[in-house]
């Protein structure tokens, strides 16, 4: 019998817990938004802090070969898990200061800053 990847599994467990509740965008965001990229790299998010203006979009792009995901500790955002080169976007359309993780890594952090 053959063992399944880890990473599917843990991928599959998210998914019936209720992580998949946005969508993994792949490409690039319309022309017309301005964005601000992280990348979830060696278990870190690079930059770690990122701040923007009002109505930017964040684009989160996953450089591992293990999958993540990015979720506001607030729940304003989250991603579906994402796999090598796989991206989740989200635009800001109110100012504040917005704190996330990688709910598998959960010492993955950063924080976005929105003025």
């Amino acid at each position: 019998m053959s063992r399944r990847p880890f990473h599917l599994v843990v991928a599959v467990l998210l998914v019936m817990a209720g992580f998949g509740l946005t969508t993994v965008t792949h490409g690039a965001a319309p022309a017309s938004a301005t964005v601000s990229d992280v990348t979830l790299g060696n278990f870190t998010m690079s930059p770690k802090t990122v701040t923007v203006a009002v109505g930017t979009s964040v684009r989160w792009t996953n450089a591992d070969d293990i999958p993540h995901t990015v979720v506001s500790e607030d729940r304003t955002f989250k991603s579906n898990v994402m796999d090598t080169d796989e991206h989740f976007t989200f635009t800001f359309s109110k100012a504040g200061t917005y704190k996330y993780f990688c709910s598998i890594h959960p010492h993955m952090t950063g924080t976005v800053i929105v003025r």
